[in-house]
C-alpha cells in the first residue's frame, strides 16, 4: 500500500482543518453550505487533535496528507453517539484527487484497529443520508445500520444523521 497512517502532526493541524472543511463543502455535506456553523468545527483541528486521537492518511513516499479522522471513545468530547465499551470516529474527509486510493479505507481500518487495543467492543458512527460511497465502504468493513440510534443534531429541523455500528472482534494480525 502507498498510505501510510500517522497521527497528525502540529504543523499540519489548520491544513487538516481546511481539508476537512473543503471536503465537506465540495460534497455538499452542509446544508446551511458556507454559512453552516458546523464549519468552524470542521475548521478546528486544533481542538480534535487536542480532544480525541487524529489520524491522517499520508502518502508513503510524499508524506502529503491525503485524508484525516477523528477517533475518540466514550465520554471524549467528540463522542456523540460511543456508550461505555465503545468508540467513534468522525469528520472523515479525503481529497477528491486522492480518492480511490484506499485512504478512507485504511483510515476506517486504522480506526477499528485503535479501539481494538483500547478493548473496545463496537464502533458506532454518524453519516448522512446522502453519503452512499462511505455506507458502501462501511458495509464492507462489517457496519450495519442501526437505526434506533439515528439522530439529531440541530433540534427542530429535518436533518438526521444514520447510525451505523460494527462488533469488533480481535485485530487481524
Amino acid at each position: 500500500m502507498d498510505i501510510t497512517i500517522r497521527r497528525a502532526r502540529d504543523e499540519e493541524l489548520d491544513g487538516i482543518g481546511e481539508l476537512t472543511a473543503q471536503v465537506y463543502l465540495g460534497d455538499g455535506l452542509l446544508d446551511f453550505e458556507d454559512s453552516d456553523p458546523y464549519l468552524a468545527t470542521l475548521r478546528d483541528a486544533r481542538r480534535r487533535a487536542a480532544e480525541a486521537e487524529l489520524l491522517v492518511a499520508a502518502d508513503a513516499a510524499s508524506d502529503e496528507v491525503l485524508g484525516a479522522v477523528a477517533f475518540a471513545v466514550h465520554g471524549g468530547a467528540y463522542a456523540e453517539l460511543a456508550r461505555p465499551g465503545e468508540g467513534e470516529f468522525r469528520m472523515l474527509a479525503v481529497r477528491p484527487e486522492s480518492r480511490r486510493r484506499g485512504a478512507a479505507e485504511a483510515l476506517v481500518r486504522a480506526c477499528m484497529d485503535r479501539a481494538r487495543a483500547l478493548g473496545l467492543r463496537r464502533i458506532v458512527i454518524s453519516s448522512q443520508r446522502s453519503m452512499t460511497a462511505a455506507h458502501r465502504l462501511y458495509e464492507r468493513l462489517g457496519f450495519t445500520r442501526a437505526p434506533e440510534r439515528d439522530w439529531a443534531p440541530l433540534p427542530g429541523t429535518d436533518i438526521t444523521l444514520w447510525a451505523f455500528t460494527v462488533e469488533l472482534g480481535e485485530s487481524a494480525a
